[in-house]
């Protein structure tokens, strides 16, 4: 399987996260600020330009407060987020 970023789950996956940190009215470098990267990390996964491994979709995730299991959930089933995804924080601490 080739790695590519222009798939249509890879777009909609960049299309999840920027939903989700527009949902929580985060601009590029809130997230950034949290994640210790500059606003261009997130600038170029949202943009396409870059693919997030698996755990930095998890800490990006937690940035944003919302459960990875959710966000993923999402993007397998093609269907957009619940609401009480957008609404709620993962409970997760960041270490």
């Amino acid at each position: 399987m080739p790695k590519t970023l222009r798939t249509p789950r890879q777009q909609r996956l960049q299309e999840l996260l920027a939903e989700v940190r527009k949902a929580r009215k985060l601009t590029q470098s809130d997230v950034a600020a949290r994640l210790d990267r500059p606003q261009s990390f997130v600038a170029k996964y949202e943009g396409g330009e870059r693919r997030l491994d698996v755990i930095e979709f998890v800490e990006v995730a937690e940035a944003l407060e919302t459960d990875p299991c959710a966000l993923l959930a999402s993007l397998l089933t093609g269907g957009s987020l619940p609401t009480s995804t957008l609404g709620r924080r993962s409970g997760r601490t960041r270490t």
